[in-house]
């Protein structure tokens, strides 16, 4: 039997950016993409802790060093630059590994987006 659990999670990044007009996707620093084990095109959930919102998309990575944190076309209207998120992925996996499995938690810089 196959469960899904979390593998990684992004905790309290903010906002640096909405670009209605890009199609598709969260872009995020590269730094923390790496940090998180998240890969280009990974699906990823995201958690608005400033309204409630809860949305899905992919990954693409951002400049490295930079903090971006930017939701790109129609997920951009969910989100202000400033907003505090939660970023969430999972996978899945036979259920005695996952028993074991410990996921990667990354818990960058809240002024700006950093791995310091």
């Amino acid at each position: 039997m196959l469960v899904q659990v979390v593998k990684s999670k992004i905790h309290r990044v903010k906002v640096t950016g909405a670009d209605l007009n890009y199609i598709g996707s969260i872009t995020i620093d590269e730094d923390l993409m790496d940090a998180a084990g998240i890969i280009e095109g990974e699906r990823v959930q995201i958690v608005n802790n400033n309204n409630g919102e809860r949305l899905e998309t992919y990954a693409i990575p951002g400049p490295r060093g930079s903090g971006e944190i930017t939701l790109n076309g129609a997920a951009s209207r969910r989100v202000a630059v400033g907003d505090v998120l939660i970023l969430i992925v999972y996978a899945f996996m036979e259920l005695e590994e996952a028993k074991k499995f410990k996921p990667q938690l990354v818990f960058p810089n809240e002024a700006d987006n950093t791995l310091s």
